[in-house]
């Protein structure tokens, strides 16, 4: 279940566009900042079967340019003005054979949607931002940038670009008030991954499940994550509270990745 917050944490009165906002984390990070108080446009290909309060729909295909134009527009002219972007929408259609037999359309549809969309909506809603000195724009990456595996190569490989052009904008657009952070989850249990698991049962005869937890190097947590685990740490970047971290990654995944960056 997802909290609500009183306002002290300075997200009452913001205006926040959440990509991928319908399902899974996405979902979570709606209910969360609009549970706060804040304003929110959601983009997704299909409308949800309901919506919390101070949360407006915007159809749109983020994985392409027109998509992404007209969510920019449409949340300019709902909100006025954004202070806050969280570039969630990403995923990618699962490999079903070696690494070099992942096609050309893979690797494109992966790049355009965990890359491009992120790149066009922070390329349309930065220069207000830019103007009024103010913004936060959060990045949903993913530790499968690190821990990369055959059949999601192409989607690790997409976050790893994310993660580069986050670091790089958020160097850029410091200096004028904009503060950019990403954020890498780990194992969280969203239909994605539930599709991911159910997979691996079919094609390997195993249990899903407990093979990604293996192929994340284990959780030493002790249980999979939830959606909420990532919107708790996006409504902390998102408020004021986080004024001073900029290019930061906040890598949630209950400790499955071990080494020391």
């Amino acid at each position: 279940m997802v909290n609500n917050v009183a306002s002290s944490d300075g997200l009452a009165g913001k205006r926040v566009v959440v990509t991928g906002g319908t399902k899974g984390i996405g979902a979570a990070i709606t209910a969360r900042l609009a549970g706060a108080g804040a304003s929110v446009v959601v983009a997704a290909r299909s409308a949800p079967e309901s919506l919390p309060a101070n949360v407006h729909f915007v159809k749109a295909d983020l994985a392409t340019e027109s998509g992404v134009t007209a969510l920019a527009e449409a949340a300019l002219a709902h909100l006025g003005g954004v202070d806050v972007v969280v570039d969630n929408a990403g995923g990618a259609e699962l490999g079903t054979g070696t690494i070099p037999e992942l096609s050309d359309q893979l690797w494109e549809d992966a790049y355009q949607l965990n890359l491009m969309s992120a790149v066009r909506l922070d390329r349309a809603l930065l220069p207000g931002m830019l103007e009024r000195g103010s913004g936060s724009i959060i990045h949903i990456s993913s530790i499968a940038a690190q821990l990369v595996q055959p059949p999601l190569t192409h989607y690790g490989a997409a976050k790893a670009a994310l993660n580069a052009y986050s670091k790089a904008l958020a160097t850029e657009v410091a200096p004028r008030g904009v503060r950019v952070n990403r954020i890498a989850p780990g194992m969280i249990w969203t239909e994605a991954v539930q599709t991911f698991a159910q997979h691996i049962q079919d094609t390997q005869g195993v249990d899903g499940k407990a093979q990604i937890v293996e192929l994340v190097g284990g959780i030493p947590a002790g249980r999979v994550g939830t959606p909420e685990d990532i919107a708790n740490a996006v409504a902390y970047l998102a408020s004021d509270q986080a004024e001073w971290v900029v290019g930061a990654e906040f890598r949630i995944d209950g400790g499955s990745i071990r080494q020391v960056d």
